[in-house]
């Protein structure tokens, strides 16, 4: 036989008692790996620990093991929306565990005799989960029966979730640069303001921001309406923006009050 030591070095051709007493003498087992090998093959070890480790190996393979099933959900050439809606929610939902599903039309009578019935709802079946799952194979008669397998869409899962990481189409990061104002529009800091944005309750008026308020909602005057202001102004004063004009003596020399 072909002898091999504990650390996988041949020690080369050896009879059964020489290889026994070499065992003997390292205090390990004698074991038999190839019979079929010419010579065959022994190698020495602790068999003790070799079943050890192979049942770890084996209970660890089995733990990672992904266990995919087949599950079989049925329709009906005549089947309702409601009922159609329900078992299609849970066909996407066995493909989104990542079983196979088999999707059965039972025909009954004479409508074997129209296959293009079920055909059009299996068609219907995989436009719904689309994106979820995907037919192996075309929709085939069985009997009376007409079947379609769907299994799980691994890629179009991979490509919706690196959708998902950049984030929905269209949208726009918020930096420092700016803020949303009421028109929708993304604006800057003001011109001529450092330090300061402008919001949609605020308005510049030659570099001066002025904040309108809930009560204080009047227009701000600009520089030229206060210079028209103060040159239509009777008593020489400048009057303030928004108050009323000074009203013109009566005809009896006296204010429009009646007071003398």
């Amino acid at each position: 036989m072909r002898l091999v030591d504990p650390e996988g070095e041949q020690l080369g051709i050896k009879s059964l008692p020489d290889a026994l007493g070499i065992a003997r003498q390292l205090d390990l087992d004698l074991v038999e790996v190839a019979p079929s090998a010419n010579p065959p093959v022994c190698r020495i070890m602790d068999y003790g620990k070799f079943k050890f480790d192979a049942a770890q190996r084996a209970k660890e393979s089995k733990r990672k093991a992904v266990h995919v099933g087949i599950k079989e959900m049925k329709y009906r050439p005549k089947i309702g929306p409601g009922d159609f809606e329900t078992k299609t929610r849970q066909v996407s939902k066995f493909l989104d565990e990542g079983h196979k599903v088999k999707v059965t039309i039972m025909f009954r009578g004479r409508e074997v005799f129209h296959p293009e019935l079920g055909k059009k709802i299996l068609d219907r079946i995989a436009e719904e989960v689309d994106g979820v799952g995907k037919p192996e194979a075309v929709p085939r008669l069985d009997g009376r029966n007409m079947v379609m397998v769907l299994a799980p869409d691994k890629r179009a899962k991979q490509s919706a979730a690196s959708r998902g990481d950049r984030g929905p189409a269209g949208e726009v990061p918020t930096g420092s640069g700016g803020r949303e104002t009421e028109n929708g529009a993304g604006a800057g800091p003001a011109a001529g303001v450092s330090g300061r944005e402008v919001s949609g309750r605020e308005v510049s008026v030659g570099g001066v921001v002025r904040s309108v308020g809930e009560a204080d909602q009047q227009p701000v005057a600009t520089g030229e309406a206060r210079a028209a202001n103060g040159a239509s102004s009777t008593n020489g004063t400048n009057a303030p923006a928004g108050s009323a004009p000074a009203r013109a003596p009566g005809a009896d020399g006296h204010g429009a009050t009646g007071e003398g």
